[in-house]
């Protein structure tokens, strides 16, 4: 089978010091409307770039032909640092979008996260006029205040399991009703928090979501 991406392995240059990151690159011509970062869970609890579900949303949005940043945040991996608790994780996800932007200059970014990673990543993506979208995955609602979203009016598509032990389904509905702007939400029905055994669902929601977003997308 013939390779679709350039894969790249790297250090960037982070508030706390170097971040462990890879890029992958299309091998396609056409240029992608858009390139992404995705954010990897908690390091705390043994969260990495290589997480199966950050991993998933990288060969989802990379099947498109689109360029996908993952990184280690401080403290994971090879990454410089200490853990700081969702602070100083804002300037690590800011560190990868400026490596990104200029990798791709004037392409507009997608900021993607899972869990502890969607609590941090999507709040530096909302306030980043580079950003034009959002993907959420198992976002912690029961556990950390996602009340920025309420005035983050850039599109977004929230991923969960009906099962979420760290995000109630209730719960996620009435952080995403008051969301600002369009929000697409799809329930994995039966899925924990991992989406063990259902990461093709996972796929199927990025994939339909992005070529409703841009047609141009053709998945290999």
């Amino acid at each position: 089978m013939e390779p679709r991406h350039d894969s790249r392995a790297l250090f960037l240059d982070g508030p706390a010091g170097r971040l462990e990151a890879i890029l992958w690159t299309p091998l396609r011509f056409e240029p992608a409307p858009l390139a992404a970062v995705i954010c990897h869970p908690h390091p705390l609890f043994g969260g990495t770039m290589h997480n199966k579900v950050v991993y998933q949303a990288a060969k989802s949005l990379d099947a498109l032909g689109i360029p996908v940043l993952r990184f280690n945040f401080r403290g994971a991996g090879l990454s410089a640092g200490e853990h700081d608790n969702g602070q100083g994780e804002r300037g690590d996800v800011q560190a990868a979008m400026d490596f990104l932007a200029g990798e791709f200059p004037q392409t507009p970014i997608l900021v993607g996260g899972f869990s502890f990673g969607s609590w941090v990543g999507l709040r530096v993506g909302c306030e980043d006029a580079r950003v034009n979208e959002l993907l959420g995955l198992g976002i912690p609602v029961n556990n950390s205040n996602l009340d920025y979203l309420e005035s983050c009016a850039k599109p977004k598509l929230i991923i969960q399991g009906t099962n979420d032990e760290h995000g109630a389904w209730e719960k996620v509905e009435q952080v995403v009703t008051r969301m600002a702007g369009e929000t697409r939400l799809v329930f994995v029905q039966d899925a924990d928090h991992f989406f063990v055994g259902r990461l093709d669902k996972v796929d199927e929601a990025i994939t339909e979501w992005m070529i409703e977003r841009h047609p141009q997308l053709q998945k290999s």
